[in-house]
């Protein structure tokens, strides 16, 4: 099957570069297969590894983002959904609570769950690069 998003070439008799209408690659456009890195079939499966690593990173930290925000907002915590997100939060920054011990609460739980936020999208953008390198 070819690409979807392929131009369709006028005159493809004429074309010797299969079905692109034109010698160079525009953006957006997959790398011819002879131009695809080695192993991998072509490095599909490196960047899906990397697109997981990423994600789940984004996941992590969206979670303790909104933990932020809904401890800011004063959200009912008797809620089940602000009940769910306090224990995910919870769980993922378990290795870094009480790290900050200020006076001020609002302060505390938000550099408590800001640092891991910080440090899970590092690391897994870090990784899903050091992947997609491979």
């Amino acid at each position: 099957m070819s690409y979807p998003h392929d131009r369709i070439a006028d005159n493809s008799q004429y074309n010797t570069d299969g079905n692109r209408p034109y010698h160079a690659d525009p953006v957006g456009y997959p790398a011819p297969a002879n131009q695809r890195r080695a192993g991998n079939r072509g490095g599909l499966g490196a960047d899906r590894t990397a697109l997981v690593i990423h994600t789940v990173a984004d996941i992590a930290a969206g979670f303790l983002a909104l933990w932020i925000l809904l401890y800011m907002l004063d959200a009912n915590q008797a809620n089940v959904f602000v009940d769910f997100v306090h224990g995910v939060a919870d769980w993922l920054a378990g290795w870094s609570q009480d790290i900050f011990t200020m006076d001020t609460e609002s302060v505390r739980v938000f550099f408590n769950y800001a640092l891991p936020a910080v440090i899970y999208l590092a690391i897994g953008h870090g990784a899903a690069a050091w992947v997609r390198r491979l």
